[in-house]
């Protein structure tokens, strides 16, 4: 009787020790199949263009484009959904041409996707993790060939965050480079609780995420904004405590004045007779006005990673374009939207391909 019990608690010992190896065997291989099935033919959809010009002209739909590889240092991602930026198509347009890398491009900045396939070198992200960020370090010096408006894209580790569970792609792909731009030029002013500020374009990408960041992380006592007729509820209820209809007043002539000045939309010149004595001003684009000073944002994780409780919480919230999100198969409509100037937030495709 020993004996048989003996052998019954061998034989569901060694049951289990074949379930445990075959569940292990079973899934590392699912997980290697399931992201080699999505990449099996090596090929994707995306938007690329081969010469500088109008994005309805040059921009154009391939179905058949190579998959970018990685390197040691980053991650693919399939990329559930891109936001447009007015670099994108300033870049299309050929302005940066002289420091650009070499054409063929796929455009994009913003992306929001998972992680299917980890470089070597990789520490902290794996396959699976939902991940957003901007592929791009610096805004206009070595920009990558392949951008976000395609199926994957490549992109170093220390670029992308882990997404804000609260947050859908669409929403996260419309941040990184708005928040990190709107992040730094407070941090580069030095803003200190207790400071006033006045932002200029306060519903655009950049200036409605600064007007929110000046509220509740930097601590503003009064946060003003320009901004037409038509937005300026959309302001106040961002934070904004003073709307500026631009198409009525003009702010430089108001006797109020500002101990720093946030320039999103290049008019330095009027930005530096809205500050105080020693006021600061920052622009993020256009000719610069002494004692204003304009700045390129680096990209980076990190600055997503302070900024996710914020998000989480729903103090800091994604502004997307009412028109937005636009499919993929319109990416050239959403262009010609953005480059209206009159976008709301930001214009985000999604879903990808």
């Amino acid at each position: 009787m020993e004996k048989t019990k003996l052998l019954a608690i061998l034989s569901c010992l060694f049951v289990l020790l074949l379930a445990l190896l075959f569940n292990q065997f079973y899934f590392h291989n699912f997980t290697e199949i399931s992201s080699t099935y999505t990449l099996s033919s090596n090929k994707m959809k995306a938007w690329v263009y081969s010469e500088y010009g109008v994005s309805g002209e040059v921009l154009k739909y391939e179905s058949e484009y190579s998959v970018p590889e990685i390197n040691d240092n980053q991650v693919l991602v399939k990329v559930e959904a891109a936001a447009l930026n007015p670099v994108d198509y300033k870049r299309m347009l050929g302005f940066f041409k002289g420091i650009d890398s070499a054409l063929p491009h796929i455009p994009g900045y913003d992306v929001a996707g998972v992680v299917v396939k980890v470089g070597s070198q990789v520490k902290k992200l794996k396959v699976g993790d939902e991940v957003y960020g901007n592929v791009n370090e610096t805004p206009l010096q070595n920009c990558k060939r392949s951008g976000t408006l395609a199926e994957f894209t490549a992109v170093e580790e220390h670029l992308v965050a882990i997404k804000p569970k609260n947050l859908s792609f669409a929403e996260a792909a419309s941040l990184p480079l708005a928040l990190s731009t709107a992040y730094q030029g407070f941090e580069l002013t030095e803003f200190t609780p207790g400071k006033s500020v006045l932002i200029l374009g306060g519903a655009g990408g950049v200036g409605s995420l600064a007007i929110q960041l000046a509220k509740h992380v930097f601590g503003a006592s009064k946060i003003a904004t320009t901004c037409s007729t038509g937005k300026i509820e959309l302001v106040t209820s961002l934070g904004a405590d003073v709307a500026i209809d631009y198409t009525k007043e003009q702010f430089e002539e108001l006797p109020e004045k500002y101990d720093m000045v946030f320039d999103t939309v290049g008019a330095c010149d009027k930005a530096v007779k809205a500050i105080k004595e020693n006021g600061k001003v920052v622009t993020i684009w256009g000719e610069v006005t002494a004692p204003g000073f304009s700045f390129l944002v680096t990209s980076k994780a990190s600055d997503l990673e302070k900024l996710n409780p914020y998000l989480e919480s729903g103090k800091v919230k994604a502004l997307l374009d009412p028109k937005s999100p636009f499919p993929f198969s319109k990416t050239v409509e959403a262009f010609a939207h953005l480059e209206t100037g009159r976008a709301i937030g930001k214009v985000v495709i999604h879903p990808i391909a």
